[in-house]
């Protein structure tokens, strides 16, 4: 195992000064001694900038010149860290908390094993402290995109490490060789699915994907009750096809998926009782019709963006 390989935190802002000041006052309390932070600024107009290279006058800022979106804005920062001669590249939300021991933890665990290529923390609702917001995700049979654990009391049931087919994109790890070997994030995603995808490029790699409960992170920005916006229906739909489409899913699987996005559309158009997601169905349609005509990246249509 090399010690403390040099790390470099990758952190996206858009308008989220206190929380991002609490993201990093908790990077700055961790106890890994070999880390450098890259601030991306997604032309924020609340001070941001300002407030946290005073505060932070060591943490590398770059403002982005267009919203690429999570993927291709995080792309930005995570192709200087690369550069920069990154060994590991930590992607976080600004709205996360990481323990004081996150950090260590999560290189012990990918150090174990060269052929471990993706890590991720145990990531806990921030206003349930001990309540599971994953514990590492799965494909299942048809490709639903699932996290382990959601919404579980932790009673010591996640105690060793752990493969799994992907991790939360709050905070996601990657080994520089990883990136070197598959790319960096599909932008065509823009927002949701992309660390899926990624993580799936990696296993056909042959690289591990591993969860690291002994390294802890809690996360604003997903409630238990959380209940998603129409932008969130949208490109879950587009990019969960795209994903399908992307890695040739079996015919079984795709012709599931196809089946259960005609039923909910149904659904949502003669059923009484969902007439009020009528937004999400026409989020849903205008998803696949782009999918059909290959429209990627931002939502051209896009409402209610905050989730």
């Amino acid at each position: 195992m090399k010690p403390n390989p040099f790390i470099i935190a990758i952190i996206l802002n858009n308008n989220r000064r206190e929380d991002t000041l609490s993201c990093l006052d908790s990077l700055k309390k961790n106890l890994y001694p070999n880390i450098s932070i890259i601030l991306l600024d997604n032309n924020s107009s609340d001070g941001s900038v300002e407030t946290i290279a005073a505060a932070h006058p060591d943490v590398e800022i770059i403002p982005l010149k267009q919203n690429l979106g999570y993927a291709g804005n995080n792309n930005v920062g995570i192709g200087l860290a690369i550069e920069k001669k990154a060994e590991w590249v930590i992607v976080l939300n600004e709205d996360t908390i990481l323990a004081p021991d996150c950090l260590n933890k999560l290189i012990e665990a990918g150090e174990t094993d060269p052929r471990i290529g993706i890590v991720g923390p145990m990531v806990y609702h921030h206003d349930e402290p001990n309540v599971i917001q994953s514990a590492g995700g799965k494909l299942s049979r048809h490709w639903e995109s699932l996290h382990l654990g959601q919404n579980e009391y932790d009673g010591g049931q996640y105690m060793q490490l752990h493969d799994v087919d992907w991790i939360s994109g709050c905070a996601l790890m990657v080994r520089r060789a990883v990136i070197e070997q598959v790319g960096k994030m599909d932008e065509r995603y823009f927002c949701y699915w992309e660390e899926t995808e990624w993580c799936i490029r990696a296993a056909k790699s042959e690289w591990r994907i591993v969860h690291v409960p002994q390294a802890k992170l809690w996360h604003k920005g997903v409630l238990r009750d959380y209940q998603p916006a129409p932008h969130v229906t949208y490109y879950s739909a587009r990019n969960r096809l795209l994903t399908l489409s992307k890695h040739q899913a079996p015919l079984f699987v795709r012709l599931s998926v196809y089946g259960e996005i005609l039923r909910t559309l149904t659904s949502w158009t003669v059923r009484p009782k969902w007439r009020m997601m009528r937004v999400h169905r026409e989020a849903l349609w205008q998803a696949v019709v782009d999918f059909v005509f290959r429209r990627w990246g931002q939502w051209s249509k896009t409402m209610h963006m905050n989730s």
